[in-house]
């Protein structure tokens, strides 16, 4: 069962440095994630990773729910976030899974009266390398990123 409202009461307790949050999607849940990330971040002591971090988190997490509000899916969002780095160097690696239809769009430009538009401009420009997976035969896709690390192009 999905938790009726978000909560930032939680710790890390997996050695491996994977949290996960799973949530209905609406936006009152953007900052929990974001709350995961710092969370995560404080425990393997990368505070230096924060502001870009949750920066690029909300973005991601905001294109997820706005995605399912628009096509009328009411799965959950399921956010990964994890410390990882096998081999080094050490990561922050973002997953955000979502059951809408279609991609999200790297826009070139916005015009400053669009209110929307740029978030995934903002990860392509922040991340150290991110992407978007699609699944079939069904919608849905994961939106990923990285930060902290070298340039992977393999990412996930």
């Amino acid at each position: 069962m999905l938790p009726t409202t978000p909560s930032t009461d939680f710790e890390i307790a997996d050695a491996n440095r994977l949290v996960s949050l799973v949530f209905p999607p609406e936006p009152v849940w953007v900052r929990a994630a974001r709350e995961t990330v710092r969370a995560l971040l404080l425990a393997v002591r990368r505070g230096d990773l924060t502001d870009m971090a949750l920066l690029l988190t909300s973005e991601a997490v905001t294109n997820a729910v706005n995605a399912c509000l628009a096509k009328g899916c009411s799965t959950p969002v399921t956010l990964f976030a994890e410390w990882a780095g096998n081999p080094a160097p050490y990561c922050l690696r973002v997953l955000v899974h979502d059951e809408a239809p279609g991609r999200p769009v790297c826009r070139a430009t916005v015009s400053p009266q669009e209110e929307s538009g740029r978030g995934m401009a903002l990860i392509a420009t922040g991340a150290d390398a991110w992407g978007v997976c699609e699944h079939g035969p069904g919608p849905g896709k994961d939106t990923w990123f990285e930060l902290g690390g070298q340039r992977s192009p393999g990412g996930w």
